[in-house]
């Protein structure tokens, strides 16, 4: 068998086969080669994904652990979980034919067979491919629920978010300033910061890397929050969590998104949890996946305010499923610079995400 032949009736997935203990690293993965599905050998309603990019999320973090939590831990030695866009090359589902696009959970891994039912038809003809695992995703439809429901964001208040630069955090503050909030952003970095005020809109952007102690970071949320904070969106914890709590106002409403800080295992305990009592303030941690029956209508909105030029977005592309548990690590440390994808395939791209990667 020729190595051309090798690779077509082939393809490559990473499987997770240990746990991490504290900090994740590349040994916790593993890269294997495993026979391709044959199109004709699908059952009925299967369909056979060709996966041309991976979505990489913080919560894999805590699918990683056995710690009790929302679902149930990603089993060892079995392709690690995510979410995916690509192409059908073979059905057998009445819904889905060869050559449309496609979201779905098949996982790290370069293709995928599942029943159509749980695909996700999407349409690259205006929107770039990329988007529908960001913006018009899980991330956007997060920022979406949060500023709309657990937050109820009105004119004239003010809501902080933290990763502001992230996936989450950068459609959050748009979406508030599009409801007229006075919206303040937590990014570590100049360039971060630059991009959340210049290109994103908020009103301002507290660098938490200019801090060098748990005074100096107080000092610096106090000085660009003299009125307070009305509305929360945390996606990190830890200490900059506890100096958003320090400025809270009376009855301000916190959506707990995320707190990535304290995913490896060594988060820093909270000093001013008595804030919640003192300010009455409302604290609601949520899982975007548990409320399906508002998607349909957050997808809605956040395409027309897409394509209608109102919400920016910004991506970290990275190139081969080999470089996906780096791309992890980075992403969990902050490296990342707004929604962290790995590119599994560069033979099959739409014409219009080839302008985005260009």
């Amino acid at each position: 068998m020729t190595s051309a032949q090798s690779s077509a009736e082939t393809y490559q997935r990473i499987v997770l086969v240990s746990r991490p203990k504290g900090v994740v690293v590349p040994g916790n993965f593993e890269l294997s080669t495993v026979p391709r599905p044959a199109g004709t050998s699908l059952a009925t309603n299967e369909v056979l994904v060709k996966n041309i990019f991976l979505s990489l999320d913080p919560y894999m973090r805590g699918r990683m652990s056995l710690a009790r939590s929302y679902a149930l831990p990603q089993p060892l030695n079995q392709t690690m979980l995510g979410t995916t866009a690509g192409v059908v090359v073979a059905s057998k589902y009445a819904g889905l034919k060869e050559g449309d696009y496609v979201t779905g959970q098949l996982g790290w891994a370069e293709m995928g067979v599942t029943t159509g039912d749980k695909l996700q038809p999407v349409d690259t003809q205006k929107i770039p491919l990329t988007a529908y695992l960001g913006v018009l995703g899980m991330p956007g439809v997060t920022a979406w629920y949060g500023v709309n429901i657990l937050l109820n964001a009105q004119p004239g208040q003010t809501l902080v978010v933290s990763a502001a630069s992230g996936a989450v955090g950068g459609v959050v503050g748009q979406l508030a300033k599009l409801k007229g909030c006075r919206v303040v952003g937590i990014a570590g970095g100049q360039q971060k910061c630059d991009y959340v005020r210049d290109q994103l809109g908020f009103d301002a952007c507290i660098d938490y890397k200019q801090a060098r102690s748990g005074q100096e970071l107080q000092a610096l949320f106090s000085a660009v929050l003299p009125e307070g904070i009305d509305l929360l969106f945390e996606n990190v914890g830890s200490s900059i969590f506890d100096a958003s709590l320090f400025n809270l106002n009376p009855h301000a409403k916190i959506a707990l998104c995320g707190m990535v800080a304290g995913y490896n295992g060594i988060a820093e305990p909270l000093k001013n949890a008595s804030k919640l009592l003192t300010m009455r303030a409302t604290l609601q941690g949520f899982i975007v996946t548990e409320h399906m029956e508002i998607w349909p209508q957050a997808i809605n909105e956040l395409t027309g305010l897409l394509l209608n030029n109102k919400l920016q977005y910004r991506e970290t592309i990275t190139e081969g499923l080999a470089q996906a548990p780096q791309a992890l690590i980075g992403l969990l440390s902050g490296q990342n610079f707004g929604k962290q994808l790995v590119q599994l395939t560069s033979n099959v791209v739409p014409g219009e995400l080839c302008k985005i990667l260009t």
